[in-house]
Protein backbone atom coordinates (compact mmCIF):
# COMPACT_ATOMS: atom_id res chain seq x y z
CA UNK A 1 0.00 0.00 0.00
CA UNK A 2 1.29 3.73 -0.96
CA UNK A 3 1.19 5.97 2.29
CA UNK A 4 -0.11 9.06 0.59
CA UNK A 5 0.83 12.45 2.02
CA UNK A 6 0.46 16.20 1.30
CA UNK A 7 3.37 18.83 1.88
CA UNK A 8 2.24 20.93 4.78
CA UNK A 9 3.36 24.32 2.99
CA UNK A 10 0.82 23.62 -0.01
CA UNK A 11 -2.26 23.33 2.41
CA UNK A 12 -3.99 25.76 3.93
CA UNK A 13 -3.00 28.77 6.13
CA UNK A 14 -3.11 27.75 9.82
CA UNK A 15 -1.87 26.56 12.69
CA UNK A 16 -0.36 23.58 12.75
CA UNK A 17 -2.32 22.97 15.55
CA UNK A 18 -5.69 23.50 13.18
CA UNK A 19 -3.90 22.22 10.06
CA UNK A 20 -3.19 18.81 10.44
CA UNK A 21 -6.98 17.47 11.24
CA UNK A 22 -8.17 19.75 7.80
CA UNK A 23 -5.12 17.61 6.10
CA UNK A 24 -6.08 14.58 7.53
CA UNK A 25 -9.85 14.92 6.63
CA UNK A 26 -8.74 15.19 2.89
CA UNK A 27 -7.48 11.52 3.13
CA UNK A 28 -3.46 11.87 4.31
CA UNK A 29 -1.81 10.15 6.32
CA UNK A 30 1.62 11.68 6.31
CA UNK A 31 2.89 14.97 5.59
CA UNK A 32 6.07 16.45 3.91
CA UNK A 33 7.47 19.25 6.53
CA UNK A 34 9.28 22.25 6.26
CA UNK A 35 9.62 23.67 9.27
CA UNK A 36 10.55 27.19 7.87
CA UNK A 37 7.79 26.97 5.46
CA UNK A 38 5.27 25.26 7.23
CA UNK A 39 5.77 26.59 10.95
CA UNK A 40 6.97 30.60 10.12
CA UNK A 41 5.30 31.58 13.35
CA UNK A 42 8.15 29.74 15.44
CA UNK A 43 12.38 30.38 14.88
CA UNK A 44 13.68 27.03 12.85
CA UNK A 45 17.70 28.29 13.31
CA UNK A 46 19.30 25.54 15.16
CA UNK A 47 19.38 26.71 18.32
CA UNK A 48 15.29 26.64 18.58
CA UNK A 49 14.88 22.88 17.69
CA UNK A 50 15.47 21.45 21.08
CA UNK A 51 13.87 18.12 22.55
CA UNK A 52 11.06 19.96 23.79
CA UNK A 53 9.79 21.53 20.28
CA UNK A 54 10.89 18.40 18.86
CA UNK A 55 8.43 16.10 21.21
CA UNK A 56 5.34 18.92 20.96
CA UNK A 57 5.28 18.12 17.37
CA UNK A 58 5.31 14.57 17.63
CA UNK A 59 2.58 14.43 19.96
CA UNK A 60 0.69 16.75 17.99
CA UNK A 61 1.18 14.48 14.76
CA UNK A 62 0.67 11.37 16.68
CA UNK A 63 -2.90 13.01 18.30
CA UNK A 64 -3.41 13.09 14.50
CA UNK A 65 -2.56 9.91 12.94
CA UNK A 66 0.03 11.25 10.52
CA UNK A 67 3.38 10.85 10.34
CA UNK A 68 6.08 13.13 9.33
CA UNK A 69 7.54 11.68 6.22
CA UNK A 70 10.41 13.65 5.54
CA UNK A 71 11.59 16.63 7.59
CA UNK A 72 12.44 19.08 4.33
CA UNK A 73 15.79 21.52 4.59
CA UNK A 74 16.78 22.82 1.21
CA UNK A 75 19.98 24.32 1.49
CA UNK A 76 22.55 24.94 -1.24
CA UNK A 77 25.56 23.06 -0.41
CA UNK A 78 27.87 23.98 -3.11
CA UNK A 79 27.41 27.89 -2.09
CA UNK A 80 30.52 29.81 -2.68
CA UNK A 81 31.00 30.87 0.47
CA UNK A 82 32.82 28.91 2.58
CA UNK A 83 31.07 30.86 5.77
CA UNK A 84 27.59 30.21 4.28
CA UNK A 85 28.38 25.93 3.93
CA UNK A 86 29.15 25.90 7.08
CA UNK A 87 25.84 27.49 8.42
CA UNK A 88 24.36 25.78 6.27
CA UNK A 89 25.65 22.40 7.44
CA UNK A 90 24.57 23.04 10.82
CA UNK A 91 21.49 23.38 10.24
CA UNK A 92 21.57 20.38 8.39
CA UNK A 93 22.78 18.93 11.57
CA UNK A 94 20.19 20.40 13.82
CA UNK A 95 17.39 19.15 11.57
CA UNK A 96 19.02 15.25 11.89
CA UNK A 97 18.96 15.14 15.45
CA UNK A 98 15.35 17.03 15.36
CA UNK A 99 14.10 14.21 13.12
CA UNK A 100 15.83 11.84 15.57
CA UNK A 101 13.87 13.00 18.24
CA UNK A 102 10.55 13.70 16.15
CA UNK A 103 10.45 9.87 15.04
CA UNK A 104 11.13 10.98 11.53
CA UNK A 105 13.07 8.48 9.76
CA UNK A 106 14.43 10.99 6.86
CA UNK A 107 15.73 14.60 5.82
CA UNK A 108 14.95 15.72 2.05
CA UNK A 109 17.33 17.73 0.56
CA UNK A 110 18.18 19.00 -3.38
CA UNK A 111 21.79 19.24 -4.64
CA UNK A 112 22.30 23.04 -5.03
CA UNK A 113 23.87 25.13 -8.06
CA UNK A 114 27.77 26.23 -7.79
CA UNK A 115 26.57 30.30 -7.23
CA UNK A 116 24.71 32.28 -4.22
CA UNK A 117 21.63 32.77 -6.37
CA UNK A 118 21.13 28.90 -6.45
CA UNK A 119 20.45 29.05 -10.19
CA UNK A 120 21.07 27.08 -12.79
CA UNK A 121 24.27 27.81 -14.78
CA UNK A 122 26.31 25.82 -16.95
CA UNK A 123 29.03 25.00 -14.22
CA UNK A 124 26.15 22.84 -12.63
CA UNK A 125 26.74 19.87 -14.42
CA UNK A 126 30.77 19.99 -14.31
CA UNK A 127 32.65 17.21 -12.46
CA UNK A 128 34.19 19.84 -10.19
CA UNK A 129 30.29 21.33 -9.07
CA UNK A 130 29.64 17.34 -8.38
CA UNK A 131 33.01 16.82 -6.18
CA UNK A 132 31.96 20.01 -4.31
CA UNK A 133 28.83 18.92 -3.69
CA UNK A 134 29.95 15.44 -2.66
CA UNK A 135 32.71 17.05 -0.38
CA UNK A 136 30.09 18.91 1.59
CA UNK A 137 27.41 16.35 1.57
CA UNK A 138 29.68 14.09 3.59
CA UNK A 139 29.98 15.21 7.41
CA UNK A 140 25.95 15.49 6.85
CA UNK A 141 25.74 11.92 5.58
CA UNK A 142 27.78 11.20 8.59
CA UNK A 143 26.03 12.96 11.27
CA UNK A 144 23.11 11.22 9.69
CA UNK A 145 24.44 8.13 10.41
CA UNK A 146 25.36 8.97 14.22
CA UNK A 147 21.10 10.04 14.64
CA UNK A 148 20.16 6.40 12.46
CA UNK A 149 18.86 8.96 10.55
CA UNK A 150 18.15 8.59 6.54
CA UNK A 151 19.81 11.35 4.29
CA UNK A 152 17.62 11.14 1.22
CA UNK A 153 19.11 13.66 -1.92
CA UNK A 154 16.61 15.05 -4.57
CA UNK A 155 17.63 14.92 -8.07
CA UNK A 156 16.85 17.95 -10.18
CA UNK A 157 17.15 18.82 -13.86
CA UNK A 158 18.35 22.16 -13.11
CA UNK A 159 20.42 21.45 -9.99
CA UNK A 160 24.04 19.79 -9.79
CA UNK A 161 22.64 16.33 -9.55
CA UNK A 162 20.23 16.60 -12.75
CA UNK A 163 20.16 12.92 -13.76
CA UNK A 164 20.05 9.57 -12.26
CA UNK A 165 23.62 8.61 -13.04
CA UNK A 166 24.82 11.12 -10.76
CA UNK A 167 22.93 10.44 -8.04
CA UNK A 168 24.13 7.43 -8.51
CA UNK A 169 27.97 8.55 -8.47
CA UNK A 170 26.85 10.41 -5.15
CA UNK A 171 25.78 7.62 -4.13
CA UNK A 172 28.86 5.33 -4.25
CA UNK A 173 31.34 7.86 -3.38
CA UNK A 174 29.95 8.93 -0.40
CA UNK A 175 29.18 4.93 0.63
CA UNK A 176 26.59 5.29 3.40
CA UNK A 177 23.33 3.09 4.31
CA UNK A 178 22.18 6.41 5.42
CA UNK A 179 22.20 8.32 2.03
CA UNK A 180 19.05 7.60 -0.07
CA UNK A 181 17.05 9.44 -2.13
CA UNK A 182 13.96 10.76 -2.67
CA UNK A 183 12.79 10.22 -6.13
CA UNK A 184 10.40 13.47 -7.99
CA UNK A 185 10.25 12.56 -10.96
CA UNK A 186 8.69 15.95 -12.63
CA UNK A 187 11.80 17.36 -11.26
CA UNK A 188 14.01 15.27 -13.57
CA UNK A 189 12.37 17.27 -16.44
CA UNK A 190 13.35 20.09 -18.52
CA UNK A 191 12.63 20.76 -22.16
CA UNK A 192 15.36 18.93 -23.25
CA UNK A 193 14.40 15.53 -21.82
CA UNK A 194 10.72 16.00 -21.43
CA UNK A 195 9.49 14.12 -24.36
CA UNK A 196 11.93 11.27 -23.07
CA UNK A 197 10.21 10.89 -19.69
CA UNK A 198 9.94 7.30 -19.69
CA UNK A 199 12.99 6.95 -20.39
CA UNK A 200 14.52 9.11 -17.75
CA UNK A 201 11.78 7.45 -15.48
CA UNK A 202 12.83 3.91 -16.61
CA UNK A 203 16.84 5.11 -16.34
CA UNK A 204 16.12 6.07 -12.88
CA UNK A 205 14.31 3.37 -11.39
CA UNK A 206 16.82 1.49 -12.97
CA UNK A 207 20.12 2.71 -11.36
CA UNK A 208 18.43 4.37 -8.26
CA UNK A 209 15.53 1.86 -7.54
CA UNK A 210 17.39 -0.36 -4.21
CA UNK A 211 18.09 3.27 -2.74
CA UNK A 212 14.42 4.91 -3.27
CA UNK A 213 13.53 5.67 0.38
CA UNK A 214 10.24 8.38 -1.05
CA UNK A 215 8.24 9.40 -3.62
CA UNK A 216 7.22 12.92 -4.69
CA UNK A 217 3.47 13.47 -6.64
CA UNK A 218 3.36 16.48 -8.79
CA UNK A 219 2.28 17.12 -12.47
CA UNK A 220 3.78 19.40 -15.22
CA UNK A 221 2.46 21.99 -17.94
CA UNK A 222 4.20 23.91 -20.90
CA UNK A 223 4.27 27.10 -20.49
CA UNK A 224 6.04 29.92 -22.72
CA UNK A 225 7.95 30.93 -19.27
CA UNK A 226 10.93 30.52 -16.67
CA UNK A 227 12.37 27.14 -18.50
CA UNK A 228 9.34 25.71 -20.66
CA UNK A 229 7.79 23.65 -17.70
CA UNK A 230 5.40 24.71 -14.88
CA UNK A 231 4.88 22.13 -11.87
CA UNK A 232 1.02 21.07 -11.09
CA UNK A 233 -0.59 19.27 -8.85
CA UNK A 234 -0.81 15.53 -9.62
CA UNK A 235 -3.38 14.23 -11.93
CA UNK A 236 -3.53 17.94 -13.58
CA UNK A 237 -0.96 18.17 -16.20
CA UNK A 238 0.73 15.56 -19.02
CA UNK A 239 1.92 12.91 -16.25
CA UNK A 240 1.45 9.30 -16.51
CA UNK A 241 2.20 7.92 -13.63
CA UNK A 242 1.48 4.16 -14.20
CA UNK A 243 5.33 3.01 -15.11
CA UNK A 244 6.29 4.67 -11.25
CA UNK A 245 3.13 3.29 -9.37
CA UNK A 246 4.04 -0.53 -11.42
CA UNK A 247 7.46 -0.01 -9.73
CA UNK A 248 6.34 1.81 -6.30
CA UNK A 249 3.26 -1.46 -5.94
CA UNK A 250 6.23 -4.09 -7.37
CA UNK A 251 9.20 -2.92 -4.98
CA UNK A 252 8.27 -0.40 -2.55
CA UNK A 253 5.39 -1.88 0.15
CA UNK A 254 4.16 1.64 2.19
CA UNK A 255 6.64 3.78 0.89
CA UNK A 256 5.39 7.29 1.82
CA UNK A 257 4.80 9.38 -1.52
CA UNK A 258 3.72 12.99 -0.31
CA UNK A 259 1.90 15.31 -2.98
CA UNK A 260 3.39 18.90 -3.82
CA UNK A 261 2.14 22.17 -5.57
CA UNK A 262 -0.93 21.09 -4.97
CA UNK A 263 -3.63 23.99 -3.57
CA UNK A 264 -5.75 24.09 -0.59
CA UNK A 265 -8.81 23.51 -3.63
CA UNK A 266 -7.89 20.75 -5.59
CA UNK A 267 -5.29 18.75 -2.68
CA UNK A 268 -8.62 16.56 -2.38
CA UNK A 269 -8.83 15.78 -6.09
CA UNK A 270 -4.99 15.17 -6.76
CA UNK A 271 -4.69 12.40 -3.59
CA UNK A 272 -7.72 10.76 -5.18
CA UNK A 273 -6.37 10.53 -8.28
CA UNK A 274 -3.30 9.48 -7.37
CA UNK A 275 -5.21 6.41 -5.19
CA UNK A 276 -6.92 5.09 -7.80
CA UNK A 277 -3.78 5.21 -10.24
CA UNK A 278 -2.29 3.26 -7.89
CA UNK A 279 -5.27 0.79 -7.44
CA UNK A 280 -5.46 0.42 -11.40
CA UNK A 281 -1.70 -0.63 -11.90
Amino acid sequence: MLQLGLRLHDAEKLPMEELLPVVKKKGYTCTHLALSKAMKEYPCDPSALTPGYAHYLKHLFEKNEMDIAVLGNYLNLAHPDPEVIRQSQEKYYAHIRFASLLGCGMVGTETGAPNAEYKFCPECRSEEALMTFVRNLKPVVRCAEQFGVILAIEPVARHIVWNAKRARIVLDEIGSHNLQVLFDPVNMLDLDNVDRREEVFAEAMELLGPDIAMVHFKDFIRVNEGYGLKAVGAGTGEMDFSPIMKFIKKEKPFIYGTLENTTPENAEYCGAKMRELYEAV
